[in-house]
């Protein structure tokens, strides 16, 4: 039987200080001059600090490849070592994840329980990197050696004790392929519940809230809540829809998150419990293409205090978000769905990702991952994409438009 083949040798050079532009290049023209081959590469730079490391093939004699890498970090300034080593990297562990953390504000104790926790598991912590600064501190961490399902449950109990989001999702290539995001609106997508504020004009909004409060808790059955509630408004002019239409207010974020995504060729689509008189416009302007709602009755310019056609309650958001897919293209486990209530439970479960938006209590255990912070845009941090893409994405449509009507400074604004 033959002998086990021998790791080749191998030099990790890891150089330390000031960034600058340069140097990267310099190391490796001086490396360029040694028969070596490159291994791995890593690089990170943390407010002007650069840490590089550089894994390379050791040649027969490598004292000329120290020599050389040692006299350009001279020139350069910064410190840099470099050992001696067998082989590559050693494979990460079976079981990837993406752990997502969200703060606002994020303390050390908060990461050290979370490292704690992944280490008590005997996993490892291959890689961090922040991914937003606004309106939250992002950070993302790929954990392997751990089965996701199990690290979810585990750090789900650690988010809690620390205040904190934390999001675990299996890493592969089908968290960068999420195409169809469908989202519930009342308390999700905008702020407070459309129906509450059409009861506000019916005189009878302490009687309403009570009864949409037992449902997303999940104690009333969604349908027959929904009936009570819309019988209240008998008689409400059908103008109050018009006024509710413009007092809506969208949840902080959602602009940036359906404009981005819509940028990046992600398909739209809302659920709601609400009614499709508010919904529809409200999509409309927000450029998304898929929408299934209630529809009040309307006659001799009232309310009647009836619902037209089937409801659409917990297990219609679930259809119609296979729907969505349907017409989209796009199969279930590349979808996500973003809600807050208990009617949102089939939805969120029949999605390839489910979040629960500060969501009831009963909604967060049952999600995927949940998000406590105020800002709907935080769900793009959960897909991987960065603050910085963000930015870049809004910087370059303004330059785009400013191009294109270079004599109407304000026609950004209203487009």
């Amino acid at each position: 039987m033959p002998a086990a083949r021998q790791p080749a040798s191998t030099l990790l050079v890891t150089l330390t200080g000031r960034d600058r532009p340069g140097v990267t290049s310099a190391v490796f023209d001086a490396l360029a001059a040694f028969p070596v081959e490159v291994l791995d590469v890593e690089q990170v730079v943390l407010r002007g600090r650069l840490v590089l490391g550089i894994l390379v093939t050791a040649p027969r004699d490598d004292a000329r490849v120290r020599h050389a890498v040692e006299k350009v970090a001279r020139n350069l300034g910064m410190d840099v070592e470099i050992e001696d080593g067998a082989g590559d990297n050693r494979p990460r562990g079976t079981g990837r994840s993406h752990v997502t953390v969200l703060g606002q504000p994020l303390h050390p104790r908060a990461i050290s329980a979370i490292a704690g926790r992944v280490s008590d598991m005997g996993a490892n912590i291959d890689r961090i990197v922040r991914i937003a600064r606004y309106p939250v501190v992002a950070i993302e961490l790929d954990v392997s050696g751990v089965d996701p399902d199990q690290l979810r449950q585990a750090l789900a109990v650690e988010a809690a004790a620390q205040q904190v989001d934390v999001a675990v999702q299996a890493a592969g290539l089908y968290r960068r392929a999420k195409r169809l995001v469908v989202l519930d609106v009342d308390s999700t997508l905008i702020q407070g519940e459309v129906i509450e504020m059409l009861a506000a004009h019916a005189g009878y909004l302490e009687e309403v809230a009570r009864v949409t409060a037992a449902a997303m808790r999940g104690e009333l059955d969604f349908a027959e809540s929904l009936r009570q509630r819309v019988a209240l408004l008998a008689g409400v002019p059908a103008a109050a829809l018009d006024e509710v239409r413009r007092e809506v207010k969208l949840t902080p974020g959602a602009r940036t998150l359906t404009r981005t995504l819509r940028r990046l060729g992600y398909q739209l689509g809302v659920v709601s419990g609400g009614f499709t008189q508010v919904v529809e416009p409200l999509a409309a302007e927000l450029g998304i293409e898929f929408v299934a709602a209630n529809e009040l009755e309307v006659a001799d310019g009232h309310l009647t205090g009836r619902v037209i056609g089937p409801i659409v309650d917990r297990p219609g958001k679930a259809e119609s978000l296979r729907s969505f897919a349907g017409a989209a293209g796009v199969p279930l486990s590349q979808t996500v769905a973003i809600g807050d209530g208990a009617n949102d439970l089939d939805m969120l479960a029949a999605a390839g990702l489910g979040v629960a938006f500060n969501a009831k209590p009963v909604v967060r255990a049952a999600a995927d991952t949940a998000v406590t912070v105020p800002y709907l845009d935080a769900i793009l941090y959960l897909l991987g994409i960065t603050r910085e893409e963000v930015e870049a994405a809004d910087a370059e449509a303004a330059r785009n438009a400013a191009d294109q009507n270079p004599l109407d400074p304000g026609w950004r604004d209203k487009n």
